[in-house]
């Protein structure tokens, strides 16, 4: 195949594993990006701005698949609204969308933006196709790393994580790119839950360290949601193969 993606948020981590998928797969890739830079062989970079809506026609023209990935801790549902005018103005026919497991259940900002990426992209006409996934490994270990260099860690046992490896993610999304569009498919989660404090003495372990625990508790309606268990799918999720623990001692040796 010689046509074109359009993919956002390729520089990110997730963007750093479909790139390649993509190239493997003949695609010729634009990709839009905040920064100008020199096109390589089979990436086409062009400058604009999703949240200010700036640049989205010029990436869109000629385009007839999206891979969005673009997201940040605030904005996505306008960003990606923006793009989602612009897509279906230039009559792109499959919009592939990358979401998380909890956008409908979890009453905190991130989760509600990704909800509102989504319904900006049903609503708007375009054939689609969303992915919720869980947190990815990569997320967890930024975390665990930041809360591990606290002399006491806070140990909220209410939050239970089913983290999944990128890269099983970034297959998936080529997978589904290279398909029909098929509206909102099957979440993809990783083959354990954890809560957090585990995934924090399991990365004490391997870098060889102690802390002490305090346990707290998790307050209000995103307490009572993660004790729930809402942002995990126990029932019908697709499941990764890569654990945590390959995880760890692939970064940490």
């Amino acid at each position: 195949m010689t046509s074109t993606i359009l993919l956002t948020g390729g520089t990110g981590t997730l963007g750093g594993h479909v790139t390649p998928l993509l190239r493997e797969a003949g695609y010729r890739i634009r990709l839009l990006s905040r920064s100008t830079r020199e096109a390589t062989e089979g990436i086409e970079y062009v400058t604009g701005d999703l949240l200010k809506g700036e640049g989205i026609d010029a990436a869109v023209a000629g385009v007839d698949t999206i891979v969005h990935l673009a997201g940040g801790p605030k904005g996505d549902e306008i960003a990606t609204q923006n793009l989602v005018q612009a897509a279906a103005a230039a009559g792109v026919q499959h919009f592939v969308h990358i979401s998380v497991i909890g956008a409908d259940t979890i009453p905190l900002g991130y989760f509600k933006a990704k909800l509102g990426a989504e319904r900006a992209i049903i609503e708007s006409g375009l054939p689609y196709t969303i992915l919720r996934a869980a947190q990815f490994h990569d997320l967890a270990l930024k975390t665990v790393q930041a809360m591990a260099k606290m002399p006491i860690v806070p140990a909220p046992h209410a939050i239970r994580w089913q983290p999944v490896d990128s890269r099983e993610v970034a297959a998936r999304l080529v997978e589904l790119a290279n398909g029909d569009p098929a509206g909102l498919v099957t979440d993809l989660a990783g083959p354990t839950v954890y809560t957090l404090p585990e995934l924090i003495r399991s990365y004490l372990t391997a870098v060889g360290k102690r802390r002490p625990f305090l346990p707290i508790r998790v307050p209000g309606k995103a307490g009572k949601a993660y004790r729930a268990g809402v942002n995990l799918n126990l029932d019908n999720a697709r499941i990764g193969k890569r654990t945590w623990e390959d995880f760890l001692t692939e970064q940490l040796g």
